[in-house]
């Protein structure tokens, strides 16, 4: 028995996976693509041209369409500056050469021949034309002397014949070498049946029967297996089309040389009467196929005609491949990418890496995270806004625990009393932890990995649970953007729109009971949902209208009596416009003093209100260095003068310590690093 299992294990072999996807292939990483995506929309891309970009891109570790691409545009360069189209013309003319030197080393050595007959024979050898396909066709009659060179001289008509079929069936040449006289009467009878069977289906009186008897007797021909007629015609039709693509990239001279010597094929015409049946019938029945191209082809490797025909198959598929990696025509599909092809063209590699892709697609769709709408557009769901506000959240919280010199100062509890719940640790919450449940969960997941807790149990993240706390106190926040021409024209368009999403996804998700509003404000300012501000294309009108956000944040902060007001403003410049008692906007630059007459009413009514005001400058401006300084300190508010990169965690930090009650000055964001 044990012999036995040995010899077993011996004969286990192993292989690549390839009856579907692979079964231990890990999961699709959706977080940076949905990042990327997000980013593209919030810069105002559709989530349509969103994802193609994303997908035309690739990732850190995802290979995208236009490497692909660049890849398949490499090979087909490679291929037609590698080749020429005279190798057939060549091997012609070596074998000539060589059959006429050896007639002549025989005449020569001949002695009993008739010195006028050798002379007559060595006048005929001195006076051949220079054209190979003349000097083929001139020697046809001619009564070799030297049994080599007769050799080479029906090896030429031998090669002839089985290049001409394999230009049409892949593999004839090799499989015909050192063919018998059986093996090109089995050659004729396939071509007669093929052609009767093609004519049939041309009338349209053909039969599944008739395609099953051709295959049955001819089968060992198609090496590709087709299971129909319809199968049989797209793979004799794209062969033939290389070959005449072929022929058109040849030279006129080459044409007529070719054309002359396909007359010596096997030593008879028939071959090239039923080929040319065969290619007429294809045209008729495939004309959609390419038969009219061309390739300049002027290297130095020069291609048989069955060769060349190849090289040509490989430049369509390479051509097709590259339309379908563009993606740019109507209704084009990821999934349009023919992997099998693909693989061929490239190698394996480069169809996991598509395979990847539409992997990576179809995850994105089946996971909610971008749906298609009536208009057969695609659309960011609420669950992908979500998943996008978290990822930032986590770029927030990396920023402000780099912070060096910030402490936690609450005391634990003081979100409010403590309910008896747990639940799992998210970024943003400030309960208390429930040790018994953590450590808990960290001995059943390392006992669950197969780890001893022997030595010791490392707690991870995930095991984190916290105790739930009763509601706390309301804070009424106010988010205002500016979304002025000049906030597009500087680069901070999308890093407003990640703060926004940031903020908004802290507060809905950590701190449920507060309310946000977010308000843009350029010429004039409105309220808006934040799907609306994260689809809201680049303003490119001129004005900054403070006055009109700070009356719709103080209408909030007065729905909320019972709430801390947090008023919040980001802006690269001071105000430039207002309304009027009439509702009419004004505009002015430099700014009108009625202008910033109202904005700064309007602020002190915010003070009124209670609000704790953080105002966050974007730029070098001195000018508005000044305003804002003097505002700041007018309402007791506080200045942040952050990077453009660091703007989600400035106004994040700002509203955790505002809402404690405290504020934000310069750099110090109050310990809200500890938070998470």
């Amino acid at each position: 028995m044990a012999r036995a299992n040995r010899r077993l294990t011996r004969d286990i072999r192993y292989g690549h996976y390839v009856d579907g996807p692979d079964p231990l292939a890990p999961p699709v990483d959706l977080t940076e693509a949905l990042g990327a995506i997000g980013d593209d929309v919030m810069a105002g891309y559709s989530p349509e041209q969103a994802l193609r970009e994303f997908l035309r891109r690739g990732g850190r570790d995802l290979t995208g369409l236009d490497d692909l691409a660049q890849r398949v545009a490499e090979k087909r360069r490679d291929l037609a500056r590698k080749h020429n189209l005279d190798g057939t013309l060549q091997e012609v003319k070596q074998l000539l050469d060589r059959a006429v030197l050896a007639e002549r080393g025989q005449l020569a050595r001949d002695t009993a021949m008739d010195d006028g007959d050798r002379a007559l024979a060595e006048m005929q050898l001195d006076n051949l034309p220079a054209s190979p396909a003349a000097a083929v066709s001139e020697l046809g009659g001619y009564d070799w002397t030297s049994p080599a060179a007769r050799e080479d001289f029906e090896r030429i008509k031998d090669l002839l014949g089985r290049e001409m079929l394999e230009q049409r069936f892949a593999g004839m040449k090799n499989a015909l070498e050192n063919a018998t006289d059986a093996d090109r009467a089995a050659i004729t009878a396939m071509l007669d049946d093929l052609n009767e069977l093609l004519a049939a289906h041309q009338r349209g009186d053909d039969t599944p029967e008739q395609f099953d008897d051709f295959m049955q007797k001819h089968g060992e021909f198609f090496p590709e297996g087709p299971e129909s007629i319809d199968e049989l015609l797209d793979a004799l039709a794209q062969r033939a089309a290389a070959a005449q693509r072929m022929r058109n990239s040849m030279t006129p001279e080459q044409r007529a040389e070719l054309d002359a010597l396909a007359e010596q094929a096997f030593g008879s015409p028939d071959l090239m009467s039923s080929l040319g049946q065969l290619d007429d019938t294809l045209r008729q029945l495939r004309p959609g196929e390419n038969w009219g191209g061309s390739e300049r082809m002027d290297g130095e490797q020069g291609l048989g005609l069955g060769d060349g025909t190849g090289v040509f198959q490989d430049i369509a598929d390479l051509d097709e491949l590259a339309e379908q990696l563009a993606q740019s025509y109507s209704g084009s599909s990821i999934d349009d990418i023919d992997l099998d092809t693909l693989s061929k063209q490239l190698g394996s590699d480069a169809a996991v890496d598509a395979r990847t892709l539409q992997q990576l697609e179809k995850a994105l769709r089946d996971s909610g995270t971008v749906k298609r709408g009536s208009d057969g557009q695609l659309t960011m769901t609420p669950k992908a806004m979500r998943q996008l506000g978290k990822s930032l959240l986590r770029d927030v919280a990396q920023k402000l625990s780099g912070r060096q010199g910030q402490r936690d100062l609450r005391q634990a509890g003081a979100a409010g009393d403590r309910s008896g719940a747990t639940r799992e640790w998210a970024f943003g919450d400030t309960e208390p932890w429930d040790v018994t449940r953590t450590i808990t969960n960290a001995v059943t997941r390392t006992a669950g990995e197969g780890g001893s807790t022997g030595s010791g149990v490392r707690i991870e993240v995930g095991d984190i649970e916290i105790q739930e706390t009763e509601a706390r106190t309301q804070a009424a926040v106010a988010l205002l953007v500016d979304t002025s021409f000049s906030m597009a024209m500087d680069g901070r368009w999308v890093p407003m729109k990640r703060t926004a999403l940031a903020l908004h996804t802290l507060i809905t998700s950590r701190f449920r009971g507060d309310d946000l509003q977010l308000i843009q404000f350029g010429r004039t300012a409105s309220v808006m949902q934040i799907d609306e501000l994260v689809g809201l294309d680049a303003q490119w009108e001129k004005g900054t209208n403070l006055h009109h956000a700070l009356l719709l944040a103080n209408r909030h902060f007065r729905k909320h009596p019972n709430a801390q007001p947090v008023l919040l403003i980001v802006t690269d410049g001071e105000p430039t416009s207002h309304l009027e008692p009439g509702g009419e906007v004004f505009f002015d630059y430099p700014p009108a003093p009625l202008t910033i007459a109202v904005a700064v009413r309007e602020l002190d009514n915010s003070m009124r209100l209670g609000a704790h005001t953080t105002f966050f400058r974007l730029g070098d401006d001195r000018g508005l260095a000044r305003f804002i300084d003097s505002m700041a300190r007018r309402v007791g508010g506080s200045v942040v003068a952050p990077e453009t990169d660091d703007l989600g965690a400035a106004v994040v930090g700002a509203y955790l310590g505002s809402r404690r009650g405290g504020g934000t000055s310069g750099d110090d964001w109050g310990g809200a690093a500890g938070l998470f």
